[in-house]
This record gives C-alpha cells, sequence and structure tokens, in this order.
C-alpha cells in the first residue's frame, strides 16, 4: 500500500513538473509600437537590434520564449489611439504623446525613460537655411514656419511655447504647415520653402552634414518615455523595465541618440505639459 502511493505521489510531482515546463515553453508575444517621426525603413533599423536585446532580456528573467513584433504608424494619432486601447502592449513615445495618452487612459504606466548623458533634458531646435539673415524668434513676423507632426513635442507644442514667448502667434506668420516628420522640415527648410521650422537636435546632426541650415533658437525638451499598456503583466512590465535600466550596450544606445535609462515618473513630464498649455495660445 506504501508502494502504491509512493508511486501514485511520483507521478502526480512528473505530471505537474510537466506542466510547469510547458507553461514555461509557452511562447509570449508582445507588440511594440512606435510612430513614423523619420523614414519607415531609418525606424526599423534604429529599433531592431533595441527589441532584440529586450526580447532575449525577458525571455531570460521570465524563464520564457519571448517574440517583439514591431509596429510602425504612420502617424502620431495612430501608435496613441494604440496604446490607449490596448492592441499594442508597450511603446516609445514623445512626452507631449504620453501625456495626451495618459489623459486618455489612466492605466497606462510609465516603464523608464531615456538619459543624455545622466540628464533628463536635450534640445530642440528651430532651423533656418544657413544664408537666412534672421537672428531670433522674434524677426520671424511675416515669415513663414514649417512644423512636424500635430502631436509632436518638439515638432509642434514646444515651438509653438517657445514662439508665444517671443510674442509670434499662428496670425503673425505669413504661413504656416505640419509637415508631419522631422526630416520633412529639415529638407523643406534647406530648400527653402519655409523661412524656419522646429526639428529635433538628432536630425539636425543627421542630415546638415553640408551645413545648409543654422540653429536659431536651442530650447529645453524631456526625454522619451517608454510605456506600457493598461493592463500589461506586471511581471512583464518590471522584466521590460528591467532590461531597458540594464541597457548599457553603447552601439544600441547610439541608435536611440540615448546615454541610457533612468526610472520615471509622470512628474518628469509636468515641464512638458505647461509648454503644451501655453502652446494653445498660439
Amino acid at each position: 500500500m506504501k508502494m502504491i502511493r509512493f508511486l501514485i505521489g511520483t507521478i502526480f510531482i512528473a505530471f505537474f513538473a510537466v506542466v510547469q515546463v510547458q507553461a514555461n515553453n509557452n511562447p509570449l508575444s508582445l507588440t511594440f509600437g512606435i510612430y513614423q517621426s523619420d523614414k519607415a525603413t531609418v525606424m526599423y533599423k534604429k529599433f531592431s537590434p533595441v527589441l532584440e536585446y529586450i526580447q532575449n532580456h525577458v525571455s531570460k528573467q521570465l524563464n520564457q520564449s519571448v517574440s517583439i513584433n514591431m509596429k510602425i504608424f504612420k502617424t502620431y494619432q495612430q501608435a496613441n489611439d494604440a496604446i490607449v486601447s490596448g492592441t499594442v502592449d508597450f511603446v516609445r513615445f514623445g512626452p507631449a504623446s504620453y501625456a495626451l495618452a495618459k489623459d486618455k487612459n489612466e492605466e497606462i504606466k510609465l516603464l523608464a525613460m531615456e538619459h543624455k548623458k545622466g540628464k533628463k533634458i536635450f534640445k530642440g531646435l528651430i532651423i533656418v537655411p544657413s544664408n537666412s539673415a534672421l537672428k531670433s524668434l522674434s524677426e520671424l513676423k511675416g515669415k513663414s514656419f514649417a512644423f512636424g507632426n500635430q502631436d509632436s513635442t518638439i515638432g509642434r507644442y514646444l515651438a509653438q511655447a517657445e514662439m508665444i514667448k517671443a510674442g509670434i502667434h499662428a496670425k503673425d506668420l505669413s504661413k504656416y504647415e505640419f509637415l508631419g516628420r522631422h526630416d520633412k522640415v529639415f529638407k523643406a527648410v534647406e530648400l527653402g520653402d519655409y523661412d524656419a521650422g522646429a526639428i529635433k537636435e538628432g536630425t539636425y546632426k543627421r542630415y546638415n552634414k553640408k551645413n545648409t541650415v543654422k540653429i536659431l533658437h536651442q530650447f529645453n525638451n524631456t526625454t522619451k518615455p517608454w510605456l506600457a499598456r493598461q493592463g500589461l503583466d506586471d511581471n512583464v512590465k518590471s522584466a521590460i523595465t528591467a532590461a531597458l535600466l540594464n541597457l548599457k550596450d553603447n552601439t544600441l544606445l547610439k541608435e536611440l541618440k540615448a546615454s541610457g535609462f533612468l526610472p520615471a515618473t509622470d512628474n518628469d513630464y509636468e515641464f512638458v505639459r505647461q509648454g503644451m498649455r501655453l502652446a494653445e495660445k498660439f
């Protein structure tokens, strides 16, 4: 009788061990979302190695096979809708896009934020052609201006906030337009289609090899947050956060134009919210 009980117990232990192994081997599929602030080919090249690193790190931490698929959205709004509705699991956004998404869904959670040499602040730029006579934002009256996307932190909100501080409103410009992407703004200003435009620092460094444009004005912006959708498993969120905070590979970080990651709180983005409110006066 004791032998029978022993055998039954052994069978049950073996059964549950097999079930546990099978559970750990069930692949976890995650979707990473990103909006197209540059050419899709550039975005894919930039983020694929980073996502591969995250995938491997999360897989080891969860002891589970993990696959991460990237979805590149053509517009900021499409990406914003995706994280708000939970159709993607995590994203990398600009600060304004985070603020807009958080307003729509309070359950969206910060995973981490990028830093540049230990700082959470970097520069946005307003550029003009290299032969421009403009020397200050106040001289933009009567001039044309190229913005990026209507939901862009640098390409719209903070650039407009800086113009308001300088006494420039929409009615003061000869024309303005939202071109959608930073690289398009750069090209439009370079060709002289617009007298000035707002771009991120990385775009300036990438495309201004021949010094065809120059900086008219610089302003501060908060570094980019990475976010998780409502309801994403806590263990998965913790594993992604750990992967980001432990990312030290300079080759991968160079693609992000970042030095690494730091813990993030909602208060880190209050500065951007203030700029967005000021931009409403534009």
